[in-house]
């Protein structure tokens, strides 16, 4: 059995995507599941276009896992009893792909391949998507109150795991009339999607669609916090990704004024940090538009147990974090702050951000305090 994910916001981008996707196989069938009011979930199945089948399912407890775990997953595994070799699922407006390949993957109970994660989109909304404030449940997209996510911070999240883009005018399009497609809201949105997702295929309604190349190992290691994907080259545009590394731990208190610096106009700020007043513990920063926070992420590679006992740093293995081990320093293993920042050109200048990155560093001086000297620690919450 094959299996094609498809993540969205905008039903009207999921169901042109999903109904692309429907022909890429000959005995394909297409789900589409939405989560209502009242924890009611509707679901459709189309095949060739048509609409076969309609149900709905009342939840215990309404929520977007319960929704892929007890109808998205039931519904794969019957459509694939049934003899259908390809089954595209159209998740809820909400639902993350890294979700539902986990559900799919420990709860069927025959083999499937993950063809493909697609998230479908409207490039001319995503600019704004990046800056809203608002609740994914404040702006409409899920039924939950309690689904505190943005929609950039779910749109950043999917871009490190999916491998398509799939580009269609959303709802908002298609009511008012307007065309969007080469406008220029379009390809700023597009040009954008090149720099949050340097790795995906993007592709519009024209263009030619790349089947069967999802790969899990590489979508885990793109989502691991703190992990800096950035474009091969940087091209002239209204975009770029500036990337700077500090080799020194960072002064927290240094630091503490200069984030709010590092952070306007930014779209996307990841990172790992190396904090003096922390030193042992990998820090991940991860900035969405207005907001910006940080993380624990354990102790850095080069404070374990088999790091002390070589001077070449641990082995590599599955699963293993493979930025450590291309960073990995003789004298301070993986230890150091990495800083990619993604925005508008004009807003995003290479010189200052060197500047008061490398300011954070600390001396010569501090360099002999220990860290318990340090009186002013940062904090490991939001910080804008």
């Amino acid at each position: 059995m094959h299996l094609t994910v498809v993540s969205s916001l905008d039903s009207q981008c999921r169901e042109a995507a999903t109904e692309r996707l429907g022909r890429t196989h000959a005995n394909s069938v297409v789900v589409l599941h939405d989560l209502l009011d009242g924890s009611l979930v509707l679901r459709r199945v189309y095949r060739n276009g048509q609409l076969f089948e309609r149900g709905t399912t009342i939840l215990e407890h309404g929520c977007l896992s319960c929704t892929v775990r007890l109808d998205v997953v039931p519904t794969a595994e019957r459509l694939a009893a049934c003899g259908f070799d390809h089954v595209v699922l159209g998740l809820p407006p909400g639902v993350a792909a890294v979700m539902a390949v986990a559900e799919l993957c420990t709860g069927l109970s025959r083999p499937a391949v993950i063809d493909n994660a697609v998230l479908a989109l409207d490039p001319a909304e995503l600019d704004d998507h990046i800056w809203d404030r608002h609740t994914l449940f404040e702006s409409g997209f899920t039924s939950m109150p309690q689904d505190e996510r943005t929609s950039g911070e779910f749109l950043i999240g999917e871009f490190g795991h999916v491998d398509t883009v799939m580009a269609y005018p959303g709802l908002g399009a298609v009511l008012t009339g307007v065309p969007r497609e080469g406008s220029p809201q379009w390809v700023s949105g597009v040009e954008l999607l090149g720099e949050l997702a340097p790795h995906a295929s993007v592709a519009g309604a024209a263009d030619d669609f790349r089947p069967g190349c999802f790969d899990p190992a590489e979508a885990a290691a793109r989502n691991r916090p703190g992990v800096v994907r950035v474009p091969l080259a940087e091209t002239e545009g209204s975009f770029r990704t500036v990337l700077h590394r500090a080799v020194r731990p960072l002064h927290p208190g240094r630091f503490r004024e200069a984030l709010p610096r590092l952070a306007v106009g930014m779209h996307w700020m990841r990172g790992r940090l190396w904090i003096a007043s922390a030193p042992t513990k990998r820090i991940a920063v991860q900035g969405i538009g207005p907001r910006i926070w940080l993380e624990s992420t354990g102790s850095w590679m080069a404070d374990s147990t088999e790091a002390a006992s070589t001077a070449v740093g641990p082995r590599a293995e599955p699963g293993a974090d493979v930025d450590a081990f291309l960073d990995w320093h003789p004298s301070h293993g993986d230890r150091g702050t990495v800083l990619a920042i993604t925005g508008r050109s004009e807003d995003v200048d290479d010189a200052e951000i060197r500047e008061l990155l490398e300011g954070c560093q600390l001396t010569e001086a501090e360099m002999t305090m220990d860290a318990g000297a340090w009186d002013d620690p940062l904090e490991l919450s939001d910080a804008l």
